[in-house]
């Protein structure tokens, strides 16, 4: 058994249950703060000195998710080891990130694990913090909870959970502006009309 899992039960449970995944994986190690007492790290282990370690066999998870979703629909299989370039084009901060990520892990917890710094908010592709628009190449986003299908397909994408799957090139976008684009059509709906006459009903039962 891994070392981290003698000392973090939760993770045992995590990994051996149905549901287990990467998100859940690291969500419960980013809140832990148990002691560690194993030799190859001793003291106290907190949630940054064994991301490797729990990273790792998420990873091994995601990998084998990724390859049976695009069987299914008849794509070749993902090569795990493949190493794909991402340009993000950071449009508030004005500056342009370059780095490698592997095809199946995430592109955001890449590019923080290289010290890039990217937008981010829930990290469960459950908000729109972190949007982009792709400009080239392919993004693979299965867990992208936060945008609909229609913006899916309009080229937006979450970078907390989206897999590149070819060199990509995307641009971060206002996250009120995805937003909008997200649920505007429900909240736009005109002005309130008055209706005196419910009004002095109700004021008549008061």
């Amino acid at each position: 058994m891994p070392h981290w899992q003698q000392h973090y039960p939760v993770y045992t449970r995590l990994l051996q249950s149905a549901d287990s995944g990467p998100r859940r994986l690291l969500a419960a190690h980013e809140h832990s703060s148990e002691p560690c007492t194993a030799d190859q790290h001793p003291g106290f282990c907190t949630a940054r000195s064994c991301w490797t370690l729990v990273r790792a066999e998420a990873t091994t998870s995601t990998s084998s998710a990724i390859t049976q979703a695009r069987v299914a629909v008849g794509e070749e299989p993902v090569r795990g080891s493949a190493l794909h370039s991402v340009t993000v084009v950071d449009r508030q901060r004005g500056v342009t990130h370059k780095f490698e990520v592997p095809e199946d892990q995430y592109i955001l917890h890449t590019g923080e694990d290289q010290d890039i710094d990217l937008p981010f908010s829930c990290r469960h592709g459950c908000c729109t913090a972190c949007a982009v628009r792709v400009k080239s190449g392919q993004l693979y986003q299965p867990e992208a909870l936060g945008i609909s299908a229609e913006l899916k397909e309009q080229g937006y994408g979450l970078l907390c959970v989206g897999y590149a799957l070819s060199d990509l090139e995307v641009e971060t976008q206002d996250e009120d502006e995805v937003y909008w684009l997200q649920f505007g059509r429900y909240f736009a709906r005109g002005p309130v009309e008055r209706d005196d006459f419910a009004l002095e009903l109700a004021m008549a039962d008061e």
